[in-house]
């Protein structure tokens, strides 16, 4: 009930959002990022899709080191960097974070949690105040733990509730999110 109440409190605040926020914004609307880290171009897709619905910018989490791209070579690596808690240094950087009221977060479910270059993403800049959407593909394991980890890294933001799609989507990719973006009470463009 408590969550609920949560969610209906955060959505109408992002309702109204734009009037608060007027003078800071040029529409009127909060400031917002859509910022993703994909590996097989799944997540990507998604979050050109939520991109296209929801305006803002794009921006995608590139890690130094490319991973394999061998299938069983980047959960092996990927394995290995969470059970070591490892945060791989990043090639892309957020030039200015502190414009962004609302971060769209996507991301592929990597054993039942977020991948470590999304933890590294998540303690370069404070999240204080902002408000995380997270969004992810998976290939059954639906979000896992992922809100967990987010809401673990970023204590000071407010979570939204997330979304999970089955490898691209499918031909239904597209209901969903609008779907989605409704139930949270963002309007689609």
């Amino acid at each position: 009930m408590v969550r609920i109440i949560a969610v209906l409190l955060i959505s109408l605040y992002l309702m109204t959002a734009g009037v608060a926020m007027a003078a800071e914004t040029q529409a009127g609307k909060p400031k917002i990022l859509v910022a993703y880290f994909s590996w097989s171009g799944n997540t990507r897709e998604i979050a050109n899709n939520i991109h296209k619905k929801v305006g803002g910018d794009l921006f995608e989490i590139v890690p130094a080191t490319p991973y394999p791209t061998d299938y069983n070579a980047c959960l092996d690596q990927s394995a290995a960097e969470l059970k070591r808690q490892y945060r791989p240094p990043l090639k892309t950087h957020v030039a200015n974070m502190k414009q962004y009221d609302v971060i769209f977060l996507g991301y592929p479910n990597w054993w039942a949690t977020i991948p470590m270059p999304v933890a590294s993403f998540l303690e370069e800049y404070d999240f204080s105040g902002k408000t995380i959407i997270p969004f992810c593909s998976h290939g059954g394991g639906r979000l896992g733990q992922s809100t967990s980890a987010i809401a673990k890294l970023c204590p000071n933001s407010t979570l939204l509730e997330a979304l999970s799609i089955y490898y691209d989507g499918g031909a239904t990719v597209q209901s969903d999110i609008t779907a989605w973006l409704r139930n949270i009470g963002i309007k689609a463009r």
